[in-house]
């Protein structure tokens, strides 16, 4: 755009650095978004949702995590979809860890995790074979006024299955019924598998 002398715009930085992000360009993504300062712009939180979700999606965990806490030099505050995007790239980094702690400070943002999230962090422990936590996590949903879809029970099934816990993961496909729940293809070959 330099060479052509024509100067970028927030809309015109959003629109490449969102580029990036699904095509798992993180590097690009990033000097994209540091070099917004260059224009005179000030990344939005979309903007950072976008780079940490890049570089979750490029394993790039450490760097996605780094960025995230750089919201605050920014003026920024993380939202529910920044958390999300954070806590999915604990889960692509073998973080199940990083992601339940990130999970846990919501709170003193005063957010309440969604269904995204908790597919997230479920997936983290998934994961990192944390079987217990995850079904604790699954079990907890409630209490935070989200219901259960099949994606999460299949995940949870999943890792019951992985743990050698089958008994737990029949016990989830009986109940998921409670949550009116219709399991699917996978729910069923997960608990056979089991």
């Amino acid at each position: 755009m330099k060479d052509r002398a024509v100067t970028p715009d927030f809309s015109s930085f959003s629109a490449a650095i969102s580029a990036c992000s699904k095509c798992e360009q993180w590097e690009k993504a990033l000097v994209l978004l540091y070099s917004m300062k260059d224009y005179g712009l000030q990344p939005h939180i979309r903007t950072f949702e976008a780079v940490v979700s890049a570089c979750g999606e490029g394993g790039q965990w450490e760097k996605a995590l780094d960025l995230f806490g750089s919201m605050k030099d920014y003026s920024l505050q993380p939202n529910v979809t920044t958390f999300d995007a954070a806590i999915d790239a604990c889960r692509n980094g073998g973080q199940w860890e990083k992601g339940l702690v990130l999970f846990d400070s919501m709170k003193d943002y005063g957010l309440k995790p969604d269904a995204t999230t908790f597919n997230a962090v479920i997936g983290a422990c998934r994961n990192g074979g944390q079987w217990e936590k995850a079904l604790d996590l699954f079990n907890s949903m409630k209490e935070y006024g989200v219901q259960p879809d099949v994606i999460i029970s299949n995940a949870v099934i999943t890792t019951l299955k992985n743990a050698g816990q089958w008994e737990k993961a029949l016990d989830l496909l009986d109940s998921i019924k409670d949550y009116g729940l219709q399991p699917d293809i996978i729910t069923f070959n997960t608990a056979i598998g089991a």
